[in-house]
C-alpha cells in the first residue's frame, strides 16, 4: 500500500510540472505571436507612410525647388526661402535649448538628487516634455510677439528652444544616472574636481546617449508647426532676418497642403519628404560620427 502511494505522490508531480511547461509554452507562443502581429502591423503603417512620402514627394522634386522662392500659384515656385528659414531657426532654436538642457540635466543627476529644488525642476520639465506644442507657441506670443508688435524669426527660434530644452534635461539626466558611481569615486579618489568628474568622465560615458536625445530633440523641432505659426509665422519673400516673418518648410507645408492648388499642394510633398530626409541624413550622420570616434 504505501509502495503505491510512494509512486502515485511522484508520478502526480511529473503530470503537474508537465501541464505547466505545456501552459508555459503555449502563453509563449500567444505572446510572441502578438508581437510579432504589432511588430508587422507597426511596418506595415511606417511602409505605406513612407512609400506614400516617396511616390508623391519625388515625382515633383526639381532644380527649381532649391532655387525658387515660394511665389503665387501656376508661377512654378520654389522652397529656397523655406528650406533656409527652416535651417535657421531650427539651427538656432537646438543651439540655444541644448546647453540649456545639458547643463539642467548635470544638475539634476549630479547636484540635486533628492533635494526640494531638483524635485521642482524636474517636475516642471516633465510638464514641458508633455505639453502641446501650441501652448509654447502661446506663451512664447505673450511674451515676445505681442509685447514688441509684430512675428519674427527670433520668437520662433526662442519657441523650438524651449521645446528642445526639456528633452535634452531628460535624456542627460537618465543617462548620467546610468553611470556606475565607482566611475565617480575611482576620478575623485585619483584627486579629480567634481567638474572634472562630469566633463571627462561622466560625458564621456553617458556622450552616445545624450546625443541621441539631441537628435530627438532635433527631429521634433524640425517638423513642428504650431510654436511657428504663433511666432516666425512664415513669409512668402526671400528674408534671412530674425527680427521680421520668417518662412519655414513645416509653415509652408501646413499652408500648401490644405490649397486648391495642384501645384501648391506637390511643394507641401516635397517639403514633407525634405524635411524626413533632412532627419534621417542627421541621424546616419551622427551614428557613423559616433561610432568612429570608438
Amino acid at each position: 500500500m504505501s509502495a503505491t502511494l510512494t509512486a502515485t505522490g511522484p508520478a502526480k508531480n511529473i503530470k503537474v510540472a508537465e501541464a505547466l511547461g505545456r501552459n508555459r509554452k503555449r502563453s509563449d507562443v500567444i505572446v510572441k505571436s502578438l508581437c510579432y502581429a504589432a511588430t508587422g502591423l507597426g511596418l506595415i503603417l511606417l511602409a505605406s507612410i513612407l512609400a506614400t512620402l516617396l511616390i508623391r514627394g519625388f515625382s515633383g522634386i526639381g532644380l527649381s525647388v532649391f532655387t525658387e522662392i515660394t511665389k503665387p500659384p501656376g508661377s512654378n515656385g520654389g522652397l529656397l526661402n523655406a528650406i533656409v528659414g527652416s535651417l535657421i531657426q531650427t539651427v538656432i532654436g537646438v543651439a540655444v535649448g541644448t546647453p540649456i538642457g545639458l547643463l539642467v540635466g548635470t544638475y539634476l543627476a549630479e547636484y540635486a538628487q533628492g533635494s526640494l529644488l531638483g524635485n521642482a525642476v524636474r517636475f516642471v520639465s516633465d510638464v514641458l516634455l508633455s505639453a502641446p506644442s501650441i501652448l509654447i507657441g502661446l506663451f512664447i506670443y505673450q511674451l515676445i510677439v505681442a509685447p514688441f508688435g509684430g512675428f519674427s524669426g527670433f520668437a520662433g527660434c526662442i519657441a523650438l528652444a524651449v521645446i528642445v530644452i526639456p528633452i535634452v534635461v531628460r535624456t542627460t539626466e537618465d543617462m548620467l544616472s546610468l553611470i556606475p558611481t565607482a566611475m565617480r569615486e575611482a576620478a575623485v579618489a585619483l584627486g579629480a574636481p567634481k567638474w572634472k568628474m562630469i566633463v571627462l568622465i561622466c560625458y564621456r560615458a553617458a556622450k552616445d546617449g545624450i546625443v541621441t536625445g539631441i537628435l530627438l530633440a532635433l527631429a521634433r523641432v524640425a517638423g513642428e508647426t504650431a510654436p511657428l505659426l504663433f511666432t516666425s509665422l512664415g513669409n512668402l519673400n526671400w528674408s534671412l532676418s530674425l527680427a521680421k516673418p520668417m518662412s519655414s518648410l513645416p509653415v509652408t507645408i501646413y499652408q500648401y497642403a490644405g490649397s486648391a492648388f495642384d501645384d501648391w499642394v506637390q511643394l507641401a510633398w516635397v517639403g514633407a519628404l525634405l524635411i524626413t530626409f533632412g532627419v534621417l541624413a542627421i541621424n546616419i550622420l551622427a551614428r557613423v560620427v559616433l561610432r568612429g570616434g570608438k
